[in-house]
């Protein structure tokens, strides 16, 4: 059952991830999701930057010494992520390309959500007719 605590922690940890990563892509479509992905990246910084610990490695190395199985040394980017999504070493380049990733997604979220703003409202956009009547 431990065994069980333990792939959930993980699985969690890479869902936290990703939306923190790349929730601001998926808000593109749901508008709303932003203000979680805002709060999940936040999150990711100060885990980072402050070395904060983490609930989900909490949870994951209570399951693991549970388990009998050996602590890990470090926490979840360590053991999980440096070595597969970038090499290891090179965390510093990582953040920076994931800091890249989440503002481009908020920024291309800003202009997307002006542009279905002004098309949405027609007395906005450049192109609409001054005549209230003339518009379908």
């Amino acid at each position: 059952m431990w065994e069980a605590v333990e792939y959930a922690a993980v699985a969690a940890h890479f869902a936290f991830l990703a939306l923190g990563i790349l929730g601001g892509f998926f808000a593109w479509w749901w508008p709303r999701l932003i203000w979680l992905q805002i709060a999940a990246a936040t999150w990711l910084v100060l885990v980072v930057a402050a070395h904060l610990p983490c609930p989900l490695t909490w949870v994951e190395d209570r399951a693991r010494a549970h388990a009998g199985q050996p602590a890990h040394v470090g926490g979840f980017l360590d053991n999980h992520v440096a070595g597969v999504f970038y090499p290891v070493g090179h965390e510093q380049a990582a953040r920076i390309v994931a800091a890249l990733v989440v503002l481009s997604s908020w920024t291309v979220a800003a202009s997307a959500w002006r542009w279905r703003r002004r098309a949405g409202n027609p007395s906005r956009s450049r192109r609409s007719s001054p005549d209230p009547a003339a518009r379908p």
